[in-house]
């Protein structure tokens, strides 16, 4: 595969803006990065997640395009 390899964070952040505040969504500098790298190549994350990860959270991803086969989940 030609593309970019992403190793990374993977987890749930909390934003807080002016506007509101949104607690437990997905975020993590691996997940940032490879859906913005998806828009110009083929992306593959490696990394591990918690058994409280959430599989439509991987879906995202996976209907994203991101290769998702090198991501781990390990118990908490």
């Amino acid at each position: 595969m030609k593309g970019v390899l992403v190793v990374g964070s993977i987890g749930y952040d909390t934003v807080e803006t002016e506007t509101g505040r949104r607690e437990s969504i997905l975020g993590g500098s691996a997940v940032y990065f490879s859906l913005a790298a998806r828009l110009f190549s083929d992306v593959a994350m490696v990394g591990v997640v918690g058994e409280d990860f959430k599989k439509s959270d991987l879906i995202i991803l996976q209907k994203a395009l991101i290769d998702t086969t090198c991501i781990e989940t390990i118990k908490d």
